[in-house]
């Protein structure tokens, strides 16, 4: 990983090491049964070895800790530490240090270093150490430049540098999903659910310690995984939130627009935003990732210029017997007005019940009316209200709403629980 370009002699050293959390030392058990020939000398000594588990000296994993042995893995949205120190090996003392160290990735070049001011002088046998931090927010290579500055005792002013490259790595993948549901019986339509699968790509279990979603200023949200059991709020994946690797989980959240939005039927139409995800994990000893999507967005989904939905409707009803639901029409245009003609069309199974083709008057842009209408139906079992027809008149074109809802129709000496 290192490359020293220097070809001359310097009278400084450099070193760089990365700085990780150690990890538990795994043991390989070597046993046998106590009537093969070396009998109990095999679990004696692992008994004796002082990096097994008291009572559990077959398992694999010990009770020490040990230094990593080599560079290991970077991971996306972790934190990259490196120990910087600087050695002078010679029997002078030299002036003017200045070390500096920059991370540069395929987009920046980042300035790491804690101080940018020059070291007066550095004696024999003496270091200048440093420690850098840095939240990796890139995948691919990267490539650490510690570069040092200095004066000798003859006044020569000396240069070098040391690259360390290495690769930074996808810890999660993350899809989404879109579900568009119309309320149309809550003051609040057009909920939408987001379905997030979030899957651990690395070869050690996680912690997930937070998977939130941070909505956009068009939506307020509810996270659908957790359950009220014994009124205490109890998540949906138990009580240990591990993921191992190459496992997947999947998290549901509810957005419902914001009333101001929510009123406006011509905002929230087109491509709009919805929000991101924010992930938190931990991995061995408590090491912390952090990961933010970038904004999610969706097609809402497209009414026209006209839009038809039901305020209020009866779950069941008496066959042959009137009921009475709520309509709210909107006009969906932000500059047209309308002026509009309602006209019912029975079918074969429902009738409606009033004046066909009266007129409603005019409908200015991003405006509502709410009609009552009554109807009845003629046959019993789950029945689709259909044949709604609205047309405008400014320019002769109807718009046709059929399957509207549907509502269950019984015998009438069967009793309706409203």
């Amino acid at each position: 990983m290192e490359v020293n370009p220097a070809k001359q002699e310097h009278l400084l050293a450099l070193k760089v090491m990365r700085l990780t959390k150690p990890t538990l030392f795994t043991n390989i058990p070597v046993t046998c049964e106590e009537k093969d020939l070396p009998g109990d000398l095999f679990n004696q000594l692992m008994r004796d070895d002082p990096s097994t588990v008291n009572g559990a000296e077959i398992l694999m994993l010990g009770e020490m800790l040990t230094l990593p042995q080599n560079f290991g893995n970077i991971f996306l949205g972790e934190t990259f530490s490196s120990y910087i120190s600087v050695h002078n090996d010679s029997n002078q003392v030299v002036k003017d240090i200045l070390v500096k160290a920059d991370l540069q990735t395929s987009s920046q070049r980042l300035n790491l270093s804690a101080s940018n001011a020059a070291v007066a002088e550095l004696k024999p046998d003496c270091c200048i150490d440093d420690v850098i931090h840095h939240e990796v927010k890139e995948i691919g290579t990267h490539i650490l430049v510690c570069a040092v500055s200095y004066t000798t005792q003859g006044g020569e002013k000396m240069y070098f540098r040391k690259f360390f490259k290495f690769q930074v790595l996808k810890p999660l993948d993350v899809k989404t999903k879109f579900y568009n549901a119309e309320s149309d019986l809550s003051s609040v339509t057009d909920e939408v659910f987001l379905e997030a699968q979030i899957q651990n790509i690395t070869t050690s279990p996680m912690f997930m310690e937070k998977v939130s979603l941070e909505p956009s200023i068009m939506y307020n949200v509810a996270e659908l995984n957790s359950v009220n059991q014994a009124g205490e709020c109890v998540t949906t994946f138990g009580s240990r939130a591990y993921l191992q690797p190459m496992d997947t989980r999947q998290y549901l959240y509810c957005l419902k627009p914001k009333k101001e939005f929510a009123e406006k039927a011509g905002i929230i139409k087109g491509v709009t935003v919805i929000g991101k995800l924010d992930i938190v994990w931990k991995t061995n000893l408590g090491e912390r990732g952090r990961l933010q999507t970038s904004q999610l967005q969706r097609m809402a989904p497209g009414y026209g210029d006209v839009r038809l939905s039901l305020e209020a409707i009866p779950d069941t009803v008496n066959l042959e017997e009137p009921f009475h639901i709520t309509c709210k029409i909107t006009n969906c245009s932000s500059e047209r007005t309308m002026d509009l003609v309602l006209e019912m069309c029975n079918t074969s199974s429902i009738h409606w019940c009033g004046i066909s083709g009266r007129q409603l008057g005019k409908l200015h842009p991003s405006s509502s009316l709410c009609l009552a209408l009554t109807l009845l139906s003629s046959v019993q079992g789950l029945q689709s209200v259909s044949g709604l027809r609205l047309t405008d008149t400014f320019l002769k074109r109807t718009y046709e709403y059929d399957d509207i809802a549907q509502v269950c129709v019984v015998s009438s000496a069967i009793k309706v629980e409203s």
